[in-house]
């Protein structure tokens, strides 16, 4: 079980999570520059650069547009981001160690989903409504395969809590152990963030999605809510997967971070590398292939943890 968070963790928890977001955007924004020939070194100032823009904006008004369920929709996206990271482990330190770990960092994620379809509907827009039932759509292609991966690490460990997960991984982390689950992990948590391949929801055929009509302060807090939430997603991954905060030399917060920016790294990376999946395929393939794989990872846990 992990120590209660002392209160300087319980104040650099947000920090962490801004200083990564900002990382995430940065190397997105470099990514992009490099495509279109520019310098790289524009990337790293953009997300600042946008932000400033942003916040001198003023906000679009739409005529009939519920401002309460826009508004609402685009707060929960960081503060949902920012709660499911309340359960993940730094080092030996976590801000509120839930026997219930796992269960609460999903419940987040059903909170986004209302998020996301809060700020389709109440755009009163047709782009903004069918972003929405896009990442609903989304939502239930990746739910259950998300869902098995992080019960097969829970059944790994014999136990929901995040810590204990971390700490059942001494002699051999669970994405070796359990790789289907680990590469479900990740490309659900791709569809979670819905960046990558996964970004229909906010889609340029849509002129923005669920974001088309967002402007000013309204959209820098969405989008750094996203950025947040492919952080603590990354977060996750290395307690449920990576040992924690397992490592040599160096103390464990700091494999923590190091394995957490290792593993934003490659979700930004695959973001921009692999296409964009239509809905109709995605949920073919959530159905008919990631279940059976995460339902057959599953099986093979139990009975390797049931065998000792």
């Amino acid at each position: 079980m992990g120590d209660p968070a002392p209160l300087w963790s319980v104040l650099v928890i947000p920090v962490l999570l801004g200083v990564f977001a900002y990382g995430a955007a940065a190397g997105s924004a470099t990514l992009r520059a490099h495509a279109a020939g520019t310098p790289r070194a524009s990337g790293i100032a953009a997300p600042a650069r946008s932000a400033a823009r942003l916040l001198v904006q003023r906000r679009r008004v739409v005529l009939g547009t519920d401002a309460l369920l826009l508004r609402l929709g685009g707060t929960l996206v960081p503060v949902a981001a920012a709660l499911s990271a309340l359960v993940i482990p730094l080092g030996g330190f976590v801000v509120s160690d839930l026997s219930v770990g796992v269960v609460w960092f999903n419940a987040m994620e059903v909170v986004i989903w209302a998020a996301v379809w809060m700020l389709g509907w109440g755009a009163n827009s047709v782009w903004g409504l069918i972003g929405g039932y896009r990442f609903l759509v989304q939502g239930v292609a990746y739910e259950l395969p998300h869902m098995f991966a992080l019960i097969t690490a829970a059944l790994g460990a014999g136990s929901l809590r995040v810590t204990d997960i971390a700490a059942a991984q001494q002699g051999l982390w669970f994405a070796v152990l359990m790789p289907v689950a680990f590469v479900a992990y990740l490309v659900s948590a791709l569809a979670m963030a819905f960046w990558g391949p996964f970004d229909q929801p906010v889609g340029r055929d849509l002129a923005g999605g669920a974001l088309a009509e967002l402007s000013g302060v309204d959209r820098l807090v969405v989008g750094a809510g996203r950025y947040v939430l492919l952080s603590v997603v990354a977060a996750m991954a290395v307690p449920l997967f990576l040992g924690g905060g397992a490592g040599l030399l160096l103390p464990a917060w700091a494999w923590s971070l190091v394995k957490t920016a290792a593993v934003l790294a490659l979700l930004v990376w695959l973001g921009h590398r692999l296409p964009t999946v239509r809905m109709e395929r995605f949920t073919e393939i959530g159905w008919v292939v990631l279940i059976p794989a995460t339902l057959l990872q599953a099986l093979l846990v139990a009975i390797f943890v049931l065998l000792g």
